[in-house]
């Protein structure tokens, strides 16, 4: 089962969801949403979609007294190949206060929460599930009262996962970060041995188990300009990467580097994935190269987890304007490895 969160209401994440259920997946999905919401949107967009519900299912302790849950399911739920085009299953899950499409509302904040920790909660404790994630405006979230900066982070922490990673992918360009979202200051101080090495671990483990790479090429990026010069631009090249890519190389792992990043992207385009070492470096080449045709992927949690690689375009919100193909890509990714 594929599980959608829908994002910030006042965003494009309901319209993208309706769009995509006008020609719907060969295989069960289902939103986690105001049910009201979706309805109202869907007559804006002059959309004609059933919507229906469904309702999670309970847990009772397994009779084989193995800690094992047995599933109660109180309405029918989507099976494969039985969802219908202009078909939409929803979790509904209340919003706090009515939604004007474009206007943010704090109120609704806690809202969005609520879709991640049930979705989560979810494909942590259930096997067999993937989950989706429609774009949240997180500055509304940090205006509630919440420390948010976004969901890599939230389902690391929801999971106790010690590190995960995101990594933005489009056919075969793959660009994983080392550091997420951090101010630009803060990260030469985060780029430790310890972590890269951790985070190269886990891109390596993840492309062998979900994409069935036997040997992933993993190229790296410097984080100096020109990679340091050879020390003249900086030494975090030279006192933190490249012992760390002589390490991983000794215990087997096929990394190359550290590149230039202003070069590496058609240097090195036919290794597996480039690593690169924080966000404004990786992520403007993918979003420029395939915006509408990328997928946001997080590396390391214990489920699956895929998401659109956009924001929430609060002034397309009720128009009609929104694409969802970043959803169906995203939709599709989750599916294709929750069958591997």
């Amino acid at each position: 089962m594929i599980f959608v969160t829908s994002g910030e209401p006042a965003g494009i994440g309901p319209d993208i969801i309706l769009k995509t259920a006008v020609s719907g997946f060969s295989f069960p999905w289902v939103v986690l949403g105001d049910k009201r919401l979706f309805a109202e949107r869907a007559e804006r967009l002059n959309l004609a979609i059933t919507i229906r519900d469904y309702v999670p299912c309970t847990s009772a302790p397994s009779p084989k007294g193995r800690g094992e849950t047995q599933e109660h399911l109180q309405v029918p739920s989507p099976k494969k190949g039985e969802h219908k085009h202009n078909e939409l299953w929803i979790w509904d899950i209340p919003l706090k206060v009515p939604v004007v499409p474009g206007c943010l509302d704090i109120r609704n904040a806690s809202y969005v929460l609520e879709l991640l920790q049930k979705a989560g909660e979810k494909c942590l404790h259930e096997k067999g599930h993937a989950l989706v994630t429609a774009p949240i405006h997180k500055g509304i979230i940090i205006e509630s009262g919440v420390p948010f900066t976004g969901h890599t982070e939230y389902f690391a922490e929801l999971s106790k996962t010690p590190e995960v990673v995101m990594l933005l992918a489009a056919d075969t360009l793959r660009i994983a970060l080392a550091t997420t979202h951090l101010p630009l200051k803060a990260v030469p101080s985060a780029i430790t041995q310890d972590k890269l090495s951790r985070v190269i671990q886990i891109i390596h483990h993840d492309l062998q188990g979900k994409w069935k790479i036997n040997q992933p090429h993993i190229a790296v990026c410097g984080l100096n300009p020109h990679a340091g010069e050879g020390g003249h631009l900086g030494r975090e090249e030279i006192e933190v990467i490249i012992p760390v890519l002589n390490k991983m190389r000794s215990e087997g792992l096929h990394v190359s580097g550290p590149f230039p990043a202003d070069t590496v992207f058609t240097q090195m385009s036919h290794a597996d994935v480039i690593l690169a070492m924080y966000h404004d470096q990786g992520l403007p080449v993918i979003k420029y190269a395939a915006f509408h045709e990328a997928v946001n992927i997080t590396l390391g949690l214990p489920f699956i987890r895929t998401s659109v690689d956009h924001g929430t375009a609060l002034a397309l919100a009720g128009t009609d304007e929104a694409s969802e193909s970043s959803l169906v890509y995203a939709v599709n990714t989750a599916w294709r490895i929750l069958q591997t």
